[in-house]
């Protein structure tokens, strides 16, 4: 079981990495144009998508900062930030390389507005997991909104299928 979230989160680093290689076409005004989504620009709906992995990887990895990630400053430049989520991927990436079966089952404190909630790790994981995939497809909606055609980012598992640039990210 623990290798099939190594896999995910390994998914989810190339589809990043993908996703900010095409990003970084777009030219400043582009990047940060209102776009139909949740966030409401491509600049916006990718700073949420790292803030909120930051935000559980340091509960993951019990770093303390809890709820204060959340009034960090980030960068506003597309190269600053895809290094940042690379960064960010490769850290839940050692994280799921090292955690054992019983790992998922272990609970995770989360710094909440409400107080410090638990959350089994297992679990965690598959939210943080979603919501990269969901964000992700805003973004990709929002690039084509900018007149950019997405990448293709559901080539991963299948040998088949599977794009040349996710073979650097397969176990």
């Amino acid at each position: 079981m623990a290798r099939t979230y190594l896999k995910m989160v390994l998914n989810n680093a190339w589809s990043n990495a993908t996703l900010w290689t095409a990003v970084q076409k777009l030219d400043p005004e582009a990047f940060t144009a209102k776009r139909p989504g949740f966030c409401p620009s491509v600049a916006e709906t990718l700073a949420h998508v790292l803030e909120v992995d930051l935000y559980y990887i340091d509960g993951l990895e019990q770093g303390g900062k809890g709820r204060a990630i959340f009034f960090d400053d980030y960068p506003t430049d597309p190269a600053s930030l895809a290094k940042m989520q690379a960064d960010a991927d490769m850290r839940l990436a050692s994280f799921c390389n090292q955690i054992g079966h019983k790992g998922l089952d272990s609970l995770v404190a989360l710094d909440r507005r409400d107080g410090i909630k638990h959350e089994v790790t297992g679990d965690l994981l598959l939210h943080l997991f979603q919501h990269q995939i969901h964000h992700r497809g805003q973004a990709h909606v929002q690039l084509s909104h900018a007149g950019h055609t997405p990448p293709q980012l559901d080539e991963f598992y299948l040998t088949g299928d599977r794009a040349p640039s996710a073979d650097a990210y397969w176990t």
